[in-house]
């Protein structure tokens, strides 16, 4: 089964440079999980959703990738049934033409 969390958009600080140290700015999140399904054992895309927000408010990661990483390790503590993710972070607003964005995928026994 996949579940597909698509344009969750909060804001956070995340970034190495002082402004965005100081001041929250939007990021964009795509998820895509695979896993094992069962009627007994599910995942919670809801409870995913705010885990990913409440790691990423509170870690307030320095760079994009320390992030993908922060919350791989996140991701897996609860959820160690995944089988295969892929994360993308995108920071719409940090650049004025374009939109900027970093992923990884990653695939588990």
């Amino acid at each position: 089964m996949k579940i597909h969390i698509e344009n969750l958009k909060f804001e956070t600080i995340i970034g190495i440079l002082d402004f965005e140290r100081e001041t929250p700015q939007e990021v964009v999140i795509d998820l895509t999980v695979t896993y094992p399904f069962d009627d007994e054992k599910f995942i919670d895309y809801a409870i995913m959703v705010d885990l990913i927000k409440k790691d990423l408010t509170q870690q307030k990661y320095g760079l994009i990738e320390h992030a993908l990483i922060g919350l791989k390790k996140k991701l897996l503590e609860h959820y160690p049934e995944i089988k295969k993710f892929s994360i993308k972070i995108a920071k719409p607003n940090i650049m004025p033409s374009c939109k900027v964005a970093l992923s990884q995928t990653w695939k588990l026994k």
